[in-house]
Parts: structure tokens; sequence; C-alpha cells
């Protein structure tokens, strides 16, 4: 009998579109038959994905989209870029660790945070099985976002289990008229119930009250940098897109007022753990309770901040 030659196959580029290198984790046995002819179908499950090449926050989304895409038929269910970092979770604390004011306090100023590196060449990455990937999607199907708006608070849940739970900022308590929706517009952040319609990876800053876009932001240290790519979140509530963006905020000295135009502003650490658990479809219920209970269980009564119950 023939004796099978095994050996350990790892495809480069020629098998995936961009700077992408993967490993199998399985050994494959060999007959005399042409590697061109292992087709997905005869192919082991993929379990590890080397990165080639330095990912920078620049080319994150676009890698992270190739890597679903071209995965997706090896894989045998839909992989999704939630999925991959949710089973990658040091990807998270990576672009967490990006912000800005977290940098300054590694005595790092940051010009440029697109430049910034996310993956680096010769990281390893695991792709979940299938039951892996099911169970995750259970996990993000349980979880939701709670938004109190007088605490100037947002809640991540799974279930009633307390996640995360983050400063923010939201809506002014007036109208004002705004160029780009060419009209007088209630600034107050709206309560009710909705969820992620969309995410915004890239995305472009204006002025609303002008309609000018810029592209440089002032600090709250007085230092001025490039505005950061950091992905905003889309909500409806009660049906209808008020614009209402959860999105996060280069002036954390905003957090806790009614400051913004409407929109739920974060650090910008905490956006990317926030749009990290809040794929499309995910719950958002928006209240306005001024009746909470502080840290100690102590029940507390917030201040009245659009003044509906006076």
């Amino acid at each position: 009998m023939k004796k099978a030659i095994v050996i350990k196959i790892v495809l480069f580029c020629a098998l995936l579109k961009g700077p992408i290198a993967m490993t199998l984790a399985q050994d494959i046995p060999l007959y005399g038959h042409d590697l061109n002819a292992l087709t997905a179908e005869k192919l082991p499950r993929l379990e590890v994905l080397k990165v080639a090449e330095d990912i920078s926050v620049e080319n994150y989304f676009a890698y992270m989209d190739s890597i679903v895409a071209n995965l997706s038929s090896f894989s045998g269910y839909e992989l999704t870029e939630h999925l991959l970092v949710r089973h990658n979770a040091w990807i998270m604390d990576t672009l967490a660790a990006t912000d800005y004011y977290n940098m300054m306090e590694r005595d790092s100023f940051v010009y440029d945070q697109r430049k910034l590196l996310v993956l680096r060449k010769g990281q390893l990455l695991n792709i979940p099985d299938s039951v892996t990937a099911h169970q995750l999607n259970n996990v993000l199907a349980r979880t939701w976002i709670d938004i109190n708006i007088p605490e100037f608070k947002l809640r991540i849940y799974q279930d009633s289990t307390l996640l995360y739970d983050f400063p923010i900022r939201v809506g002014q308590n007036k109208s004002k008229y705004l160029a780009m929706g060419d009209r007088i517009t209630n600034l107050r952040t709206k309560a009710g119930i909705g969820h992620i319609v969309a995410h915004v990876k890239d995305p472009q800053f204006y002025n609303p009250t002008d309609g000018k876009r810029f592209y440089t932001t002032k600090r709250d240290d007085k230092k001025r940098t490039l505005m950061p790519q950091i992905p905003w979140l889309v909500t409806e509530v009660n049906g209808i897109q008020y614009g209402q963006l959860i999105h996060p905020t280069t002036n954390p000295t905003t957090l806790g007022k009614a400051y913004s135009n409407g929109c739920i502003g974060t650090n910008e650490g905490d956006a990317w753990l926030i749009y990290y658990h809040a794929p499309i479809a995910t719950k958002v219920h928006l209240r306005y309770d001024l009746n909470v209970e502080d840290e100690t269980g102590k029940k507390i009564e917030l201040q009245d901040i659009y003044g509906y119950y006076q």
C-alpha cells in the first residue's frame, strides 16, 4: 500500500484577498493530489488565522470585512465581524486602548489615531467553530442597551446581568436651527424603545449648525488632533430615526451633561466596547427615570434636566 504523505499546509494570499495568511489546524493527507484540487469541501475546518502584515485603525474594518467575506464559505455558518472579535476579545481591549486620553495617560500624544496599530504581523486570530458561533450569537441576541437620560448612563445588559456601565452626555434642553436638517430642531434626546439599525464605520464629521465639514478637533487639554475613526451606532426609537446616534466624543469633560444635539456621546474607548456588544437589531431602551438607586442601593432622585415633571 502506498504510504500517505502528510504535510501541514499554510495558505497565503493566493487563497484569500488582502494581507491575510491562514494556518490550518489539522494536517492534510495528500495522495499525489494537486493542491489546487483541494476545494472548500475537502479542506478541514479553519481554526487559526495568521495576520500577514501590520493592520492600523484606518485599514482595520476593510481587513476584517475581507476575512469575513473569504472565510464564510469555509466556516460552515455565517461568520460576522462581531462573532470574530467576540471570539478574540483582546481585539476589543486593543481598540479601546487607542482612546486619545488613555494614550495621554501613558505620555503618548497621538495626532492621528488612524495610524495606530490594531493587529500586528504574526498575531493569530482564532476562528470560532459552528457550535461556538451559535453560542456567541445567542449571547448577542440576549444583549441589550439601557440608557437613562437624566442619569447620564448607558448600561449594557445580558438578560438581567449588568455587563458595563458607561457615562454619557445627552441632548441639550433647547431647540435651535440646524442647517443639516434645515429646520428648528428639538435637541432633547428622545425616550422610547428601539434598536440599532446601522453602523457607520468611517464617519465624516459635520457641524450640524452650519453644515460645514471639519477634520480636526480641539481636545480637553487644548491640543488639536485629527478626528478619530471609531464606529457610530444608528438608532431607531419608537419606529422613527431621530438621528440619535451613539458615538464617541473627543471632549469627555462634556460627559454627565445635557450638551449634545440629541446624540448619546461616550468616551472613545467605551464606544468600541459598545459597538462590539451591539450588532444590527440590538434592542435599545431609552428612558427618563428620575428615581434610581446609587451604587450603595440608596434611593435618590435625579435632576429633571428637561423639566418634564415641573
